[in-house]
């Protein structure tokens, strides 16, 4: 039996649920109810499908240490996580050439690749293992797969794939592949009956893939196996050579192979599938009220029905009103018509032409060692609260403009300041001078908690020269 490895593709910014998804923190890391992200349900299914105890990640380097940190919390039933990094996002095309290239490297061209998108969500797993193995039987014949969904509703969101011959149970020839169509055509499309949702799941062997890219995508395919071949291996977490893969082609794996392959089959996806591409969407998770109402978070609604309201911290009224979105963070509010839901991407487009940080950061940021939450910014100072992990620590750095103090909350930190080191506890400080060189580090078991306040003439956060860092920034 060839290995099956899975591999779980996570990026893209999830502009349509702003202002949750940030470019900084994308929707795969989204807590759904419950409080698990989209990328850790994924993961545990790709997991759970390894035949190779294998799962490649790939991802943006950006997003390795948020990453790692949340494979930290999966009982990883024995599979081992790797990673392939992207230097820059390049679509899904040469995502999965490096992945079938990757695979082919280590296992051989027969062995099996499945390609899980990080931000989709799936209701039942038993159902969804038994279309994995549908799928890898096909692959397994020389096809190229991919997963349809049943259609629910006639979506102008999804493209479609229109079913040919069966080749077994609920597996069929693709006859072709369909962009996504205005109303009139997905209603055509759900009373054929020989269509379903194109969900971006693949199966195919490492070498099947080879093939169709070098036959239907050659540029695509060079690109990657020049950054392959010039990628340190050695070097952990393993970074594509940045400029021999910025020479891909930005083109999704539908138009560069699936639209134009020889040997293509779609198995039914028989289970639960959402895409969690819109509010609305992520809405119905939360079971309603008796008015039609939804609520994650703190909320008074008064003469309300059929709204979906999600705060982070603070109380939301709604009095009077109807089919509204309302999601409220630390530092941004939407509020919309729950209809309009797909428009919110446009909102979006308008803050990033005025450079605005809401499309790329929370209050919160997270770091390698930690995160810090901005409490308040004006004219020469900013204050912080800083967490940082347990054996994690600052990078070696010094600032220009700014000097900083800072005071211990809880935990313990190491700090370097110019020539001192010192221990600082709980309800301790110490005080760092523009132009000194400084490192926190956490040496205990708990976190370190500290406010900082800085002061000066220039608080940005790129004031900042990083003379030595175990991350590699």
């Amino acid at each position: 039996m060839a290995p099956l490895i899975p591999v779980v593709l996570s990026g893209g910014a999830g502009t349509r649920l702003w202002p949750v998804s940030r470019e900084a923190l994308p929707k795969p890391f989204i807590k759904l109810p419950g409080g698990e992200s989209l990328l850790l349900k994924t993961a545990r299914r790709a997991a759970a499908c390894a035949r190779g105890a294998e799962v490649l990640t790939i991802t943006n380097r950006e997003y390795y240490f948020l990453t790692r940190d949340e494979y930290e919390l999966l009982d990883k039933a024995g599979a081992q996580f790797d990673f392939l990094l992207e230097p820059t996002g390049r679509n899904t095309a040469p995502a999965i050439g490096a992945a079938a290239r990757h695979v082919s490297r280590r296992h051989g061209a027969g062995a099996l690749v499945l390609v899980l998108p990080a931000d989709h969500l799936i209701g039942d797993d038993a159902a969804f293992q038994n279309a994995v193995q549908k799928a890898a039987q096909a692959a397994e014949d020389g096809y190229l797969v991919t997963f349809g969904v049943p259609p629910t509703r006639p979506e102008t969101g999804f493209g479609y794939i229109e079913a040919g011959e069966p080749l077994g149970d609920d597996v069929r020839i693709v006859k072709r592949f369909v962009e996504k169509p205005d109303a009139a055509a997905a209603a055509r499309y759900i009373a054929a009956g020989s269509y379903s949702w194109n969900s971006g799941m693949f199966c195919f062997t490492a070498g099947a893939m080879i093939d169709a890219m070098r036959r239907h995508a050659p540029e695509v395919l060079r690109a990657v196996e020049a950054a392959l071949a010039a990628t340190d291996y050695d070097k952990k977490p393993v970074v594509l050579a940045k400029a021999e893969f910025e020479k891909a082609p930005d083109i999704s794996i539908d138009y560069a192979v699936m639209e134009k392959a020889e040997k293509r089959a779609v198995v039914r996806a028989a289970f639960p599938w959402s895409d969690i591409g819109s509010w609305s969407a992520l809405a119905e998770l939360t079971p309603p009220d008796a008015a039609g109402n939804r609520v994650n978070g703190n909320a008074v609604l008064v003469d309300a029905a059929r709204c979906f309201i999600q705060s982070d911290d603070r109380v939301v009224a709604a009095v009077g009103v109807e089919d509204l979105l309302v999601v409220d963070t630390s530092d941004a509010l939407l509020v919309a018509k729950r209809e309009r839901a797909q428009e919110v991407k446009k909102v979006v487009e308008r803050l990033k032409l005025s450079s605005h940080d809401s499309v790329r950061h929370h209050r919160t940021i997270y770091r390698p060692w930690g995160s810090f939450t901005v409490l308040e910014e004006g004219p020469r100072f900013k204050i912080k609260r800083i967490v940082v992990k347990p054996g994690a620590s600052l990078s070696l750095q010094m600032h220009h403009h700014r000097s900083e103090h800072w005071v211990v909350i809880s935990g313990m930190a190491k700090v370097v300041n110019a020539e001192r080191e010192l221990m600082v506890r709980p309800d301790e400080s110490t005080y760092i001078r523009a132009g000194a060189v400084h490192r926190l580090t956490n040496p205990g078991n708990i976190d370190c908690v500290i406010i900082e306040v800085q002061t000066g003439d220039y608080v940005g956060e790129d004031d900042i020269v990083r003379l030595e860092d175990k991350y590699g920034r």
